[in-house]
């Protein structure tokens, strides 16, 4: 069974893209692509550096993490990737960074209030902080027990008003309906913790921005009625 023409080079595109945006230092960081009719992955992979990457490094598993294209090992968060997209069949594209300001929130513990604006054009909500592995689930599946703490993070919301989450002294992790939104999604959650740290800091007492205007400003790029943008 083939992954679909493009998915691949897809993948390398959003991959070559945390660089640009300035979300990974060295190979800390990974994305990931599903071919939901083949149930086909393909994700960066391991270790290997960005810049000698190319779409034929790209490797391609199954839903149960075998390797079907590519002579490459895939990331070694590939069945935290694998239990998400298990799990969540609406995520169509994963992205994980050790990004400095959405990671430094994931060390301390914290979610990630909504403050303003631009945090509301990216979901609705607190970007929450997932719990902590349990001994027995760091010793075991690490990385599949990753995934599923991070799909409980998710909860019933959906991945539409909950688009990413934090792992406790880890980093963070976005999704979304393609490895290109996933990565929008990674880049602008980065924005929204440095400018929350900021803000934070100035103001520690701060208030969470009012829900009348967290409501209008998710619903002009969110649902029904959404009219940020063009018309397609």
């Amino acid at each position: 069974m083939n992954v679909r023409d493009g998915l691949r080079e897809e993948v390398l595109e959003a991959n070559l893209a945390l660089v640009r945006h300035g979300l990974v230092t060295l190979t800390w960081g990974n994305a990931s692509g599903i071919d939901r009719t083949a149930g086909l992955v393909a994700i960066k992979p391991s270790g290997v550096p960005y810049e000698e990457m190319g779409v034929e490094d790209v490797v391609v598993v199954d839903l149960t993490g075998r390797v079907v294209e590519g002579a490459r090992r895939p990331s070694t968060d590939t069945p935290t990737h694998l239990a998400l997209y298990r799990s969540c069949p609406e995520i169509g594209g994963i992205v994980h960074t050790h990004s400095t300001w959405a990671t430094s929130w994931a060390q301390a513990e914290l979610e990630i209030p909504i403050l303003g604006t631009t945090h509301a054009d990216l979901c609705p909500g607190a970007v929450p902080i997932a719990r902590w592995l349990s001994v027995d689930e760091t010793r075991g599946a690490y990385e599949e027990n990753t995934g599923l703490v991070l799909r409980e993070a998710i909860g019933d919301a959906g991945i539409e008003k909950v688009p990413a989450a934090l792992v406790p002294g880890h980093g963070p992790f976005t999704w979304g309906e393609s490895a290109a939104q996933a990565l929008e999604r990674a880049v602008t959650l980065e924005e929204v913790a440095h400018m929350a740290f900021l803000t934070v800091s100035l103001r520690p007492a701060v208030a969470p921005l009012p829900g009348f205007m967290v409501d209008r400003h998710f619903t002009r790029k969110h649902g029904p009625g959404a009219y940020y943008g063009q018309a397609h």
